[in-house]
């Protein structure tokens, strides 16, 4: 049986009698499949002598002015069930007082600058309310281990960053996305989507998808390439005997090169310019393809791991979506 605590003090008594690694995944509830394979996850790694401890929080600093905290689902009995079901021990669900004693905390963590790109342009102040808790929560719970969904990769990379800057005696493991069979990402906000703005909704998995299939066939051709050197006069030579499409197929294998953020950022914008026409329309936030070490922007002729990532509304929901990618992979 789960056992639901709300107090670090009965975090702390069970500290002191578990014997194996303790495991965190940090929610703030209306929990889905998403957070069940972050829990089953965790269970794994945690092992038999192991505790999964989830944690069911939702934290006001991250919420900027307008947005949904008052109206963000709360269902702590439901969240109970499929944690139990996933495997977690314990679920830890602390009130703002027990986490915030005594109101906001006057000293937080700043996100720095990874912290204003992207998300962070958009919800001012959102990360640093982030870290602050997530570094709360890792002391509260006592985690050797914390998992977090490669969904929010933003959020996944400043973790891990605060975690190795400011030397959290903690490991820091992504999970990756959970989609639903129509290719949309998992979300708590998902549940605000009606039928037509779900509809609408699915044009970020297909971005992302657009751009993920035009990187696929620029990295399949640089591989050609570099089997099949002599491309050019290959082409030439097909040309003379009347072979003009075979021609034109070696010709595009010559010019392959490793990159090509400009044409995989071109499908998926071309896929969100035609959402943007739809009823109800897609509103985009934005769309970039950055490194995520930094998450700066990825420039012509770039080599490495990659993160395309995209942000919009439909209707009065907001939510965002993002797949790994990689540049010039030896061939």
């Amino acid at each position: 049986m789960t056992t639901v605590l709300h107090t670090a003090d009965e975090l702390r008594t069970r500290t002191r009698t578990r014997a194996g690694r303790r495991a965190v995944v940090m929610t703030m509830g209306a929990l889905h499949d998403g957070h069940a394979e972050l829990i089953r996850t965790a269970r794994s790694i945690a092992g038999a002598d192991g505790e999964v401890v989830a944690t069911v929080f939702v934290n006001p600093l991250q919420f900027g002015a307008g947005e949904d905290l008052d109206r963000y689902p709360r269902t702590l009995d439901s969240d109970v069930k499929l944690a139990e079901q996933a495997g977690a021990d314990v679920v830890f669900a602390p009130s703002a007082d027990e986490v915030y004693p005594g109101g906001e905390p006057q000293v937080r963590v700043a996100a720095g600058p990874m912290g204003e790109r992207l998300e962070g342009s958009s919800r001012p102040g959102h990360f640093d309310g982030m870290l602050t808790v997530v570094a709360k929560l890792l002391h509260l719970t006592a985690a050797d281990i914390a998992l977090f969904g490669q969904k929010d990769a933003q959020q996944l990379a400043l973790v891990r960053r605060m975690v190795r800057d400011l030397n959290f005696p903690v490991e820091i493991v992504g999970v990756p996305t959970v989609r639903e069979d129509d290719g949309l990402a998992l979300s708590s906000r998902n549940r605000y989507l009606s039928a037509e703005e779900r509809r609408t909704a699915l044009a970020l998995s297909q971005a992302l998808f657009a751009g993920r299939d035009r990187h696929a066939a620029q990295e399949a051709l640089r591989a050609r390439a570099h089997e099949a050197p002599s491309t050019h006069a290959r082409a030439d030579a097909l040309n003379a005997i009347g072979e003009a499409r075979a021609a034109a197929d070696a010709h595009a294998v010559a010019k392959a090169s490793p990159g090509g953020p400009e044409a995989v950022r071109a499908a998926a914008r071309q896929v969100l310019d035609e959402a943007a026409r739809l009823r109800p329309p897609l509103t985009l936030d934005y769309l970039a393809l950055v490194d995520p070490a930094d998450f700066t922007d990825v420039k012509r002729g770039y080599t490495g791991e990659a993160v395309l990532a995209v942000a919009a509304r439909v209707g009065a929901t907001r939510l965002i979506d993002n797949i790994p990618l990689t540049f010039g992979a030896p061939v």
